[in-house]
């Protein structure tokens, strides 16, 4: 039986395309359920404060990077979306006075602008600019720039990076339709017009420039524009598979700010129950071998239906 159409673009792939079954399966967990999703590779935590929210996952940085030596480089692959970690991380550094010197970053993504290249720190939705703003610029002992690693269109020299550094985690928030980072379901044309690409071709993608789906520049928009979908590039550079694969542990942080309460439950259902789909992204972490869902319990909603 041929998969669905997608209610919010027929050209795309996305979460809309799977089995109502699924999808009502999701809608009826709670935050009790979603902490039974918990298994062996897969760990599901709740926070009852956004201040203990943030600050755990601002701790994530610190212990990272303070395995760091000169002989055993390590680094934290880290999100625009949440942004509220990264003023604790600063804070948290300079408080430790830590010892940046081994340390390492990686952007996990950038728009790219009609020129075909990454847009410059000048653009008002710069990821890299947001970074430094909310975070690099306030360290009182810096961070080396040359450890600083942000995508641009030069995709192998981004790749590079990550040879002969540990990634200790690579930290992010799960989008609208359901990725992270910018690793979209990808259209519904060519060889994936029945069918998604399967989950072991999805995984072979690695850091690229990829055209974005609606729900994307839709979300963007809304959550960093004010709603101004002009100022949203319809493209990105992006880390992929390949290196989410390279990071010790995957660590998804959602307050209830990116995704909706369907959402929320969807993932981590598929997650725990090893359902990998590529329409849904974010479920081909099923495969990685150390994951883990932090939710903001105020931040979870429900599905029931209310009429505003």
């Amino acid at each position: 039986m041929p998969r669905k159409l997608s209610k919010i673009s027929p050209q795309w792939w996305d979460y809309t395309t799977l089995d109502d079954e699924l999808i009502q399966d999701a809608a009826k967990l709670n935050g009790n359920d979603l902490l039974q999703l918990s298994r062996p590779g897969f760990e599901v935590v709740f926070y009852d404060t956004l201040e203990e929210f943030y600050l755990a996952e601002a701790l994530e940085y610190v212990s990272a990077w303070k395995e760091a030596t000169p002989d055993n480089p390590v680094g934290i692959c880290g999100p625009i979306g949440p942004t509220e970690q990264l003023p604790l991380v600063a804070q948290l550094v300079n408080e430790l006075e830590l010892d940046l010197g081994s340390a390492h970053f990686w952007g996990m993504d950038e728009w790219i602008g009609e020129d075909g290249r990454a847009v410059s720190t000048d653009h008002p939705l710069s990821f890299e600019r947001a970074d430094r703003e909310l975070c690099f610029d306030l360290f009182q002992k810096p961070i080396p720039e040359e450890n600083l690693h942000f995508p641009t269109e030069n995709v192998e020299a981004f790749q590079s990076t990550w040879e002969g550094v540990r990634c200790k985690v690579m930290q992010g928030g799960q989008g609208d339709v359901k990725h992270w980072a910018f690793n979209d379901p990808l259209k519904r044309e060519g060889p994936y017009l029945d069918e998604p690409p399967s989950p072991a071709e999805y995984r072979k993608l690695g850091t690229r420039i990829v055209e974005l789906h609606p729900i994307t520049l839709s979300q963007n928009a809304r959550t960093s524009g004010g709603g101004n979908l002009s100022l949203v590039p319809d493209r990105a550079v992006t880390v992929g598979p390949v290196e989410t694969w390279k990071a010790e542990q995957v660590s998804i942080w959602q307050a209830g700010t990116h995704d909706n309460p369907l959402g929320q439950r969807l993932t981590a259902l598929m997650i725990s129950k090893g359902l990998a789909d590529s329409a849904v992204p974010m479920s081909l972490l099923a495969d990685h071998p150390k994951v883990k869902f932090s939710y903001f319990r105020g931040g979870l909603g429900a599905c029931s239906v209310e009429m505003h």
